[in-house]
């Protein structure tokens, strides 16, 4: 078999062929092939994929080479490189595509579909990349770091903050996590620590799972006037869309936290704009938006209540190089006639 390995940016082409490194991969493969989808510099590759993502695969050009080289390649994996129809349609050899990514915005599923071709993808890779940054925004918002470093490099040596009165630790505080998948989990593996109580929603996780790991099961309800902090690790989807909205915010507690690294598009902002001003709760960390780059004078700016970042969760090298030997995995897995743990479009490997 031959394999085709994209890089970019963040993955260099070197490190994508690390997935064709896999001892049962190389049962299989070959030969390899390596070409690099190039962009000056991070401006640029985050143009180019908000591009595709708003428009489709064929928004954005593939390297001139890789035309050519799917026409022999049984396997091509990529990150963000932009798959298209166009390209699929000369790759008559093609098994399966590999991608070092959750999404695949960049890639023409309905082609792929068409031809029964699974997609390997790697939902996974930056998990403990944001579990960790969960935890960081949690203590850099209740506890002002973010403010105070902003404040003493303009010259101010600031004592007075939004929570003065009542500046919380995580030691013997209630966690509530708002989805209790992969992200969900490891967030609050990273919390056993600091010694808190972790509260549990998640509708498709049965209760017995949530209280045997040791931990409490409840309604949306609960979470949300029991927590003093809660984390949202939820897909976007039409019925979780502004699931957080002025009803849920007022029933949170005035001493709360809302964190959210997820999607913008589970939070009614301008019902958190309005709970942060009126303090309905005391604070908020947000990393994600739904316009990228946020607007200057987008609302939440203004606030001093708020820690927000330009999603940077899962923004970790570990995250990006880590992600071919994860694909690697799960390609051994394809190749050896077993079903992988991680395919986006599962239905195509069900008989027909």
């Amino acid at each position: 078999m031959k394999g085709v390995a994209v890089g970019d940016l963040f993955i260099p082409k070197e490190r994508m062929a690390e997935l064709f490194g896999n001892e049962k991969v190389r049962e299989f493969v070959s030969e390899i092939s390596m070409v690099e989808f190039r962009c000056k510099d991070r401006d640029e590759i985050r143009r180019k994929m908000r591009n595709i993502e708003a428009n489709g695969p064929d928004a954005e050009p593939a390297p001139s080479d890789l035309r050519r080289l799917l026409k022999e390649a049984d396997i091509l994996a990529v990150h963000l490189c932009p798959v298209p129809r166009s390209i699929l349609e000369h790759a008559h050899k093609l098994r399966v595509v590999c991608t070092a990514r959750g999404g695949v915005d960049n890639i023409d599923m309905a082609a792929l579909n068409e031809r029964r071709i699974p997609v390997i993808n790697t939902p996974h890779h930056n998990t403990n990349a944001v579990a960790e940054y969960v935890v960081g925004l949690m203590i850099a918002e209740t506890r002002n770091i973010a403010r105070s470093h902003s404040a003493l490099k303009s010259g101010t040596w600031r004592e007075q903050y939004p929570n003065t009165e009542c500046i919380p630790e995580l030691s013997g505080s209630k966690i509530g996590i708002l989805g209790f998948g992969q992200i969900g989990r490891a967030v609050v593996k990273k919390l056993q620590p600091f010694d808190v109580e972790i509260l549990v929603c998640d509708p498709y996780v049965n209760t017995h799972t949530v209280e045997e790991l040791g931990y409490r099961s409840v309604d949306l309800e609960t979470l949300l006037s029991k927590s003093d902090i809660i984390s949202l690790h939820v897909r976007l989807t039409e019925s979780t869309r502004g699931m957080i909205g002025e009803r849920e915010l007022r029933s949170m507690k005035q001493s709360s936290y809302i964190i959210n690294t997820a999607r913008a598009g589970l939070i009614d902002i301008d019902a958190l704009v309005h709970a942060l001003k009126e303090n309905w709760i005391s604070g908020a960390a947000i990393d994600v938006f739904e316009e990228e780059p946020a607007p200057k004078d987008h609302p939440l700016f203004a606030l001093d209540n708020v820690t927000v970042t330009n999603h940077r969760a899962g923004d970790t090298r570990n995250a990006y190089w880590t992600a071919p030997v994860l694909m690697g995995e799960q390609l051994a897995l394809f190749l050896h006639g077993q079903k992988p743990q991680f395919i986006a479009n599962p239905e195509v490997l069900e008989p027909t």
